[in-house]
């Protein structure tokens, strides 16, 4: 029995659990923590871990590490389903099925008072409302549309609007200063209300009808048109009425190419499962204002600990403890549990499997209403989710293929390099590069690739000081020197035995950009820190500089290697060399133009417009020079007051 190999305190802090709703946390031997999970009766679930002989499945295995145990006691199933899913994301436990934080979504922002209540006693840019693409937090003093699942679904819903009601898209800081409509005026996608060519009135009517159909009020928003066009018609005003028809023209046109559905749907989401080869692939695609906007797949992590684990029956099915969700169901519910406690809920689920209707009531809880699921769709919403389930088959079908190309280029790199065959997983390679314009603002990259790609949460870039300017040799020295001091100082402190789990190791391979010349100063390096020099690549350009055409070069004396144009172990190799190279050119650049024009820019700070910042460059010469002016001498240009030249030094310094 599980329960035999676990210490008499733990039992007993387990029979002690009250039977109230909460989240467990098990933690390992050395603290690591292995699952977070919620129960309605903490007693009763939890004890269920302990009470069975699960044997050699992934949760006996998961099970027989367990030395410690936190539970928090929450009051309500939706608390605990927030709290279980914030551990979640921030502790990445090994037993759970994770899904990797997503970038917030996008959405269409309408800006301006005509947008909420049709005022127009206002500055101009404000009377005539403005649509964008918005990424971010989320306000009450203007209007948001969305989210959508790509910015792509936002840029072309920005075009529709454009195409039949012609509403503007410049800044405010454009609008205030133009004298002459723009192009988009003169190709039709914009009613030049910057000079004048339309109302506000007729602007905010236009605004309205746009937020008619960004709602999914198309019928109606037909409808409202119709009568419109006919009313001036009446009133022998032939010119209104035409650009009325000419709108409804347009709104007919862009809904058959696009194959609006005029239904009473508003906002659905859909939501497809794939399981397949050790991976899962969760397909949404998004449903706002009856159009259907396009889908996002995601991915989930630690698939494999985590899908037995989640099989566990819980305190709900303790009679009956064969019952078991599918892998799908699982994949499903962690997803809707994690992605919905920051997302918006929509109006209704269409999904590919059953839930757990309890993760349905607290999302609803959460939501403030109820939110109604349907698995078995008809109609409209059955072809919805056909889409999405051949999506998720497709995007999975895709991942499967480039992991298996990813493990393909790794395999022949290492045999390329003669490395070990057995844990291609762990391969650790780090390349450096360094980048510079004319010897300013020199920085170094250090990019890291592992796990059969590369890790850019593991990147560094390192600011190069005290060199002759141009001299990449040293700035290299600097780079290896920074990077591997630390490793060399931790080997030594070990004494020969094993370093501990948090202690900086070396990798397997250093790539460094460079022949010769940047090997042999990354053997000095290594050397001075008794470091392995057989871990030194260089990887020189071939004759010509041609790609395709580069050799390794090895500090430990072997001779060079060329590996072939349509190697996979070369491709490889260049993908990992120009992604060091495109990550340090990034950085010299940011630290190039923080140089030229101060740690901001003219146009960034508030109260700087166009012909201020003209009155400033052509003042100081250019951006250096306003960077490099005083207080007082900023106050001397027209237009620049003690407070605007206060926060233009701020800025800049």
């Amino acid at each position: 029995m599980a329960e035999s190999t676990h210490s008499p305190a733990l039992l007993a802090q387990v029979a002690s659990l009250p039977a109230l709703p909460g989240v467990y946390r098990y933690f390992d031997a050395q603290g690591q923590l292995l699952y977070v999970g919620k129960a309605r009766n903490l007693k009763r679930r939890v004890s269920s871990y302990f009470q069975k002989d699960h044997g050699g499945t992934r949760i006996g295995h998961m099970v027989g590490k367990i030395v410690r145990l936190e539970t928090t006691v929450v009051r309500t199933d939706a608390e605990a389903l927030l709290l279980e899913n914030n551990l979640i994301k921030t502790q990445h436990p090994k037993y759970n099925i994770l899904f990797r934080d997503d970038k917030s979504y996008p959405y269409l922002k309408i800006t301006g008072l005509s947008a909420t209540d049709g005022q127009i006693d206002a500055p101009p840019s404000q009377c005539f409302a403005r649509i964008s693409y918005y990424r971010g937090s989320t306000d009450k003093k203007q209007r948001y549309f969305g989210p959508y699942p790509n910015g792509w679904a936002v840029k072309e819903t920005i075009e529709l609007l454009q195409k039949v009601f012609r509403l503007r898209t410049c800044e405010d800081s454009v609008f205030s200063h133009r004298s002459r409509p723009c192009l988009l005026f003169q190709i039709k996608r914009c009613s030049a209300p910057c000079v004048g060519h339309i109302s506000p009135q007729a602007y905010a009517q236009d605004v309205a009808h746009a937020q008619s159909l960004l709602t999914g009020e198309t019928q109606t928003l037909l409808d409202t048109l119709q009568a419109r066009m006919m009313a001036h018609a009446e009133q022998l005003e032939y010119e209104q009425a035409a650009q009325v028809r000419n709108q409804i023209s347009a709104l007919a046109s862009v809904l058959q190419q696009q194959s609006m559905e005029l239904t009473d749907e508003r906002d659905v989401d859909i939501l497809a499962v794939q399981v397949q080869g050790g991976r899962a692939c969760v397909n949404l695609a998004m449903v706002r204002g009856g159009r259907h906007l396009g889908d996002r797949a995601y991915f989930p992590s630690q698939l494999d600990d985590a899908l037995g684990l989640a099989a566990l029956p819980d305190d709900t099915e303790a009679s009956n403890p064969t019952a078991t969700r599918s892998p799908q169901a699982q994949v499903l519910e962690a997803f809707m549990a994690q992605h919905y406690a920051q997302q918006s809920v929509p109006s209704l689920w269409v999904l590919s499997d059953e839930v757990d209707p309890r993760l349905l009531q607290a999302l609803g809880e959460q939501a403030g209403r109820k939110v109604p699921a349907v698995t078995q769709p008809r109609g409209q919403r059955r072809i919805w989710l056909g889409m999405a389930q051949q999506g998720a088959s497709l995007q999975l079908a895709r991942l499967l293929a480039e992991e298996g190309s990813q493990q393909a280029r790794t395999r022949a790199l290492a045999q390329a390099l003669d490395l070990p065959q057995e844990q291609l997983e762990t391969l650790h390679i780090e390349c450096f590069d360094i980048s510079h314009t004319a010897g300013e603002a020199t920085q170094a990259s250090c990019v890291v690739f592992t796990q059969h790609q590369m890790q850019p949460s593991r990147y560094r870039r390192f600011l190069i000081t005290g060199i002759t300017p141009g001299d990449d040799y040293a700035a290299m020295r600097q780079v290896l020197q920074r990077r591997y001091q630390p490793v060399a100082d931790a080997l030594q402190a070990a004494g020969g035995a094993p370093l501990p789990a948090d202690a900086p190791r070396l990798p397997d391979v250093v790539l460094v950009d460079g022949g010769k010349g940047q090997v042999s100063m990354a053997r000095e390096v290594f050397e001075q820190l008794g470091l392995d020099i057989g871990r030194i690549i260089g990887v020189e350009k071939g004759e010509g500089r041609k790609v395709g055409l580069e050799e390794l070069v090895f500090a430990d004396g072997r001779p060079k290697v060329y590996l072939g144009h349509d190697s996979a172990a070369l491709m490889l190799v260049a993908h990992i060399r120009d992604e060091a190279h495109r990550f340090a050119i990034t950085g010299m650049r940011a630290a190039r133009a923080r140089v030229r024009t101060g740690s901001s820019s003219l146009e960034e700070i508030p109260g700087v417009g166009p012909k201020r910042r003209a009155r400033l460059l052509q003042r100081f010469g250019g951006a250096r020079g306003v960077a490099n002016a005083s207080v007082q001498e900023l106050q001397t240009v027209e237009g620049i007051s003690a407070q605007l030249a206060q926060a233009i030094y701020r800025a800049l310094h």
